[in-house]
């Protein structure tokens, strides 16, 4: 399946987790712009820098296939494989960024909407009763096959 077919498969967990890849890279880059704005923001930016790497294990799902991880590292990723696990991480970080904006604004509103939209598009797909998939480009099923 391509990234096309995905995109028309009309699957919110697919969604999700491409909301969630673009939060990773938001997660990184607003963590290090805001760990330079002031102390206020501090406690916030490094939240938002340990979720990008969280995020990202969640999300790509091969690399928990890699030998170097211990077994209780990937059991506890191994957990965050349905969608309420999901939505409840998802929206737990966006909360975390939305309450640094109470301290002062920032740029880390720009993580805290996207985590809340990648929390969304879990629900959505929950609410919907789409069990959850993984995208092949991101480690799901048939990526063995993609690399062979």
């Amino acid at each position: 399946m391509t990234f096309r077919e995905e995109l028309k498969s009309r699957n919110f967990s697919i969604y999700g987790q491409w909301t969630g890849i673009l939060c990773v890279i938001l997660c990184f880059a607003m963590g290090i712009a805001n760990l330079f704005e002031g102390w206020k923001h501090l406690i916030f930016s490094v939240i938002c820098l340990i979720c990008s790497p969280i995020i990202f294990f969640v999300e790509v799902a091969f690399l928990l296939k890699l030998p170097i991880w211990s077994e209780g590292f990937r059991s506890f990723f191994r957990r965050l494989q349905e969608n309420w696990p999901r939505i409840i991480m998802y929206l737990i970080m966006s909360i975390v960024q939305w309450i640094s904006i109470a301290v002062g604004p920032s740029s880390l509103i720009v993580p805290a909407i996207f985590l809340l939209f990648a929390g969304l598009f879990y629900l959505i797909a929950e609410l919907k009763h789409q069990d959850f998939q993984s995208s092949k480009m991101l480690g799901g099923q048939g990526i063995a096959q993609m690399i062979v």
